[in-house]
């Protein structure tokens, strides 16, 4: 997992692991899942929209440490987190095998990535897959600010069925005037952000947040940042 500074975890002083209990699963789409998780009453924690946790996985005698990025908004009831089943990956297949009830132990909450207050500029969002886990609860912050900037959302998915939260995005941007919406199915993510946000206009005084798997996401960063965006608006996340 690689970001806009040291996200990792490796180095910081170690935090007391959390015991949870799964309390729901929801298929999201095909081979996609939401574990939600519920701590004690007595058990604090507290993170900003866009960290992630470790959970610790007892495997095959060992406990193998997982990141996954935090879906719920700080102060929802239960913690959320989102992921795909990966073909071969150890820590998915136990996940998914996992019933409700199941105890879940994490480290937490991790991560420079993140969104505490709005910018004051227009805030672009450009998730691809999974990604938008950690771009939810940055856009729900975004748009409970004053609305003097637009706000958009590039979500780049295969099909309709694996747009992750479509339904409640898309009520979002019927109901905040600010706020756009964009889909892409199959649409080329980098060419369709070199359009809109490089050859476009002139304006470099937008704000990205950006988050997905892979090679897509340092493409972005730097095609953004050459483009004459401040290295200090171009934030991302990479899995």
């Amino acid at each position: 997992m690689a970001t806009e500074g040291d996200n990792s975890g490796a180095g910081a002083t170690p935090r007391v692991p959390h015991d949870a209990i799964i309390t729901r699963i929801v298929e999201r789409a095909p081979g996609t899942r939401s574990f939600f998780l519920r701590l004690s009453a007595a058990q604090r924690f507290v993170f900003k929209p866009g960290q992630f946790i470790s959970c610790l996985l007892p495997i095959g005698g060992q406990t193998m440490l997982r990141p996954y990025s935090l879906a719920s908004s700080p102060g929802d009831p239960e913690i959320e987190i989102c992921l795909n089943r990966v073909p071969g990956g150890v820590g998915t297949a136990y996940l998914f095998g996992l019933e409700v009830g199941a105890p879940l132990r994490f480290t937490g909450p991790w991560g420079t990535f993140i969104l505490e207050e709005p910018p004051a500029a227009e805030c672009v969002f450009i998730a691809d897959g999974t990604g938008v886990a950690a771009i939810r609860p940055m856009l729900w912050r975004a748009l409970r600010g004053p609305g003097a900037h637009p706000i958009r959302l590039h979500y780049a998915a295969v099909s309709r069925a694996h747009l992750l939260y479509a339904d409640e995005i898309e009520a979002a941007a019927r109901a905040h005037a600010q706020f756009t919406f964009v889909p892409l199915l199959g649409t080329p993510l980098t060419e369709e952000i070199e359009r809109r946000y490089v050859n476009a206009d002139h304006d470099r005084g937008r704000h990205f947040f950006i988050c997905g798997v892979g090679d897509i996401v340092p493409r972005l960063r730097d095609l953004l940042r050459r483009s004459g965006y401040e290295r200090r608006a171009v934030q991302y996340e990479k899995w």
